[in-house]
């Protein structure tokens, strides 16, 4: 795994989401793209305007869907537990999931699926093994609730929140080489890869992951 040292705050116009500021640097200029559960469409625009890539989307709400559009975006309505067997072996440059792998009902099974219809594969992620949310719950026995995970246990879309101990273990069951991580605190900067594994997974908030078969 690669991180630049020493840790610096990345800054972006376009969004106030870091994560999407560093899938953006993580993407060859022109290269063909999906973005699975894009949302209101900010990182294809980023893509688009500042990587010149050739970009897809695929988003479950139909609001979503309509905001994808009306900026002329290439957006159809789906589900990356069902429609992603539809797509062909290395059908893209990049495929890329983020902060939603832990809203997908088998992430294990959509992760096989990115990576057969993905060169690159890219996944960010909210951390949940994040020391404020591991002090939280010792401390008040109720689920946390941060700026990474919003929202009340009862109407979270999170159902399979992870570590990123939990996650590179998956990438390791599943053959997945990790070829660049980044991981951010709770500021925004990203930590030094230096630092042993288990600080990383304890002082990171949020991950970022580019891999390949």
């Amino acid at each position: 795994m690669n991180m630049d040292v020493p840790a610096e705050k990345i800054r972006s116009t376009e969004t106030s989401r870091v994560d999407l500021v560093l899938i953006a640097g993580m993407i060859t200029p022109g290269a063909r793209v999906l973005d699975i559960g894009c949302g209101d469409g900010s990182l294809l625009r980023i893509l688009s305007d500042k990587r010149g890539v050739d970009g897809r989307g695929i988003e479950i709400s139909q609001s979503g869907v309509n905001a994808c559009v009306a900026q002329g975006l290439s957006v159809i309505q789906g589900d990356a537990d069902r429609d992603l067997v539809y797509y062909p072996n290395d059908a893209f440059d990049y495929v890329i999931l983020s902060q939603t792998i832990q809203a997908t009902r088998n992430p294990r099974a959509v992760l096989e699926q990115l990576l057969r219809i993905g060169r690159h594969v890219v996944v960010s992620f909210p951390n949940f093994g994040h020391w404020r949310v591991r002090t939280h719950l010792m401390f008040s026995g109720t689920m946390p609730r941060t700026p990474t995970l919003p929202d009340s246990w009862y109407d979270t879309p999170n159902i399979h929140l992870c570590t990123i101990k939990d996650f590179s273990t998956l990438c390791a069951e599943l053959g997945a080489r990790v070829e660049k991580a980044e991981v951010l605190n709770a500021y925004g900067y990203r930590l030094n890869f230096s630092i042993p594994f288990f600080m990383q997974n304890l002082f990171g908030e949020q991950a970022v992951f580019l891999l390949t078969r």
